[in-house]
């Protein structure tokens, strides 16, 4: 039968509907021979008022003519309008996922990938998950440039399809995708563009978000750009993904040298978070937020209770903010866990320990005055204003021979203090400086004082060369970047709140001459 055969058929039919309207066969046969001239909108418009004469009938039949016209106009390139009929097949039999899966590909071939990657969440709505649903939704993500979610349908994949051949041809094109951008972060990380080695870790991660590993890296490159927030975020990210990795392998066999380097891994990532709130704690302290401080110290001493460092920086914050006792407490913990006359403990205690003594001689208790400047110059005898407080306290219990020692101590130390001349009148009436250090009694003295200071610097010359080479290497750090995977000393060297020079000026602030009334001693700010 000719095409002009199935034309006049057509026409034919049209005369018939007209005589008959009621009759559906007569609604179907011309719907058939439009589909034979693939007029496939006069066909389904013929389909459509057979339906309306048989409610549920042709279904089928309408929905494969949508569907013929769909795919004519998806190999037209045509694909919005492809879309159309797709739907309205689906429309017509919603039971059918194959009329949805064909509007998924017309929807990429336009490239309106975020109308598909909406019309597919549906689907897996609708339909259930499957690992061809979620390979085809993480290429969508891909190609919308979303590749952590990419990464994570990978994951869906393979958790209901574990042999699934795309999902592991496509988890392996992230992985080395992933390593590309880690090498290119250490790169950049060791020519010190820290910004840079940052935006390509960043990549990394998007590639493959599980990775403890590049968790780390970043969270070592926001501390060294002290970016603290987001050091922390990252840092804590890492501990918990080696936790969650070592409680999955956890009775099943593995090679023993990556237990090893899992082990190594979340160790280095809870030390690198100590040090991170170390140094957030030590910004925190210059900026005068010794509250803040003090918090994030704590946190610090949860996870890493055997750095002697960051109980001397609690101390420091429990000093600027008045508690005493605290403080002590501290100072003492960290001297138990250093090396005997610590340069670092030994100031902080001399300096708290007169703090308490003034206090105590305000309050009136002269001999635990007294108890406490002894205990200052003890861990400090090179400063005259130790002995100059003591000997006031000694003075009010009335130990005449302990102030006279005292007063030669201040002689030997600073000879230029206004308080000298007064004192010397009082406790060495007639005798001149010269007759005072040249008496028995004043050679005495000075024997012992000079033994003493020297006995003290020696025993932490040592320390005072390991914390000299220490700032040489952190200087260093700042131009000489260390390799990303492995930090250098320097890099993991605890900051102080207070460190040895600032110390020594803090000192010659604090040590101010006061007058005898008052005997009080101004405690100024700590120079951070």
């Amino acid at each position: 039968m000719g095409m002009s055969k199935y034309e006049k058929a057509v026409i034919c039919f049209s005369k018939a509907i007209t005589l008959q309207p009621e009759q559906t066969r007569l609604h179907v046969s011309q719907a058939e021979a439009y589909l034979q001239l693939c007029d496939f909108q006069s066909a389904a418009a013929c389909y459509k008022q057979a339906r309306l004469l048989e409610p549920g009938a042709f279904s089928d039949r309408l929905a494969f003519i949508y569907y013929l016209q769909g795919q004519c106009l998806f190999d037209q390139g045509l694909f919005l309008d492809a879309v159309e009929a797709f739907r309205k097949a689906a429309e017509v039999k919603p039971g059918c996922s194959a009329y949805r899966i064909r509007s998924l590909a017309c929807l990429t071939a336009a490239g309106h990938h975020s109308d598909c990657l909406k019309l597919l969440n549906d689907c897996i709505a609708s339909d259930g998950p499957t690992s061809d649903y979620y390979i085809f939704r993480a290429r969508l993500h891909k190609l919308l440039h979303q590749t952590s979610k990419c990464y994570q349908d990978v994951k869906l994949a393979l958790a209901l399809s574990p042999t699934c051949p795309n999902a592991r041809a496509m988890l392996l094109q992230l992985q080395e995708a992933s390593e590309y951008a880690r090498q290119k972060a250490v790169d950049r990380a060791l020519a010190g563009h820290l910004p840079g080695a940052l935006n390509m870790i960043d990549i990394a991660l998007q590639n493959s978000p599980e990775d403890e590993r590049l968790y780390l890296f970043r969270g070592t490159l926001y501390r060294r750009l002290k970016d603290f927030t987001a050091a922390i975020e990252d840092l804590v990210q890492a501990v918990e993904l080696s936790e969650k990795q070592e409680r999955e392998v956890r009775g099943q066999v593995e090679a023993k040298d990556k237990k090893d380097e899992r082990g190594s891994m979340q160790e280095e990532a809870q030390f690198q978070l100590v040090l991170t709130y170390n140094d957030f704690a030590v910004q925190c302290f210059s900026r005068g937020l010794y509250a803040e401080a003090t918090l994030l110290l704590n946190k610090a001493i949860e996870e890493e209770k055997g750095q002697a460092g960051l109980y001397l920086n609690r101390g420091d914050c429990f000093f600027k903010q008045g508690d005493w006792s605290f403080a002590l407490a501290d100072y003492q913990q960290a001297e138990e866990m250093m090396q005997p006359n610590d340069p670092a403990v030994r100031l902080r205690s001399a300096v708290l320990h007169n703090t308490l003594g003034s206090f105590c001689f305000q309050d009136g208790r002269f001999s635990e005055a007294a108890d406490m400047f002894s205990l200052a110059i003890q861990h400090n005898p090179e400063v005259s204003q130790y002995y100059e407080n003591r000997l006031k306290a000694s003075r009010k219990v009335s130990n005449l021979e302990q102030a006279r020692q005292d007063l030669i101590c201040m002689l030997i130390l600073d000879s230029t203090n206004e308080e000298v001349l007064p004192l010397l009148m009082n406790l060495f009436p007639g005798c001149s400086v010269s007759n005072i250090l040249s008496s028995p009694a004043g050679q005495a003295v000075r024997v012992q004082l000079m033994d003493t200071i020297q006995a003290c610097r020696s025993s932490s010359s040592d320390q005072q060369k390991l914390t000299e080479q220490l700032q040489k290497m952190t200087l260093t750090n700042e131009t000489t970047e260390p390799q990303a995977e492995e930090s250098s000393e320097a890099e993991k060297e605890l900051k102080l709140c207070v460190n040895q020079q600032e110390m020594q000026i803090t000192l010659k602030s604090l040590l101010q001459t006061t007058t005898e009334e008052t005997t009080t001693i101004t405690l100024l700010s700590i120079n951070s």
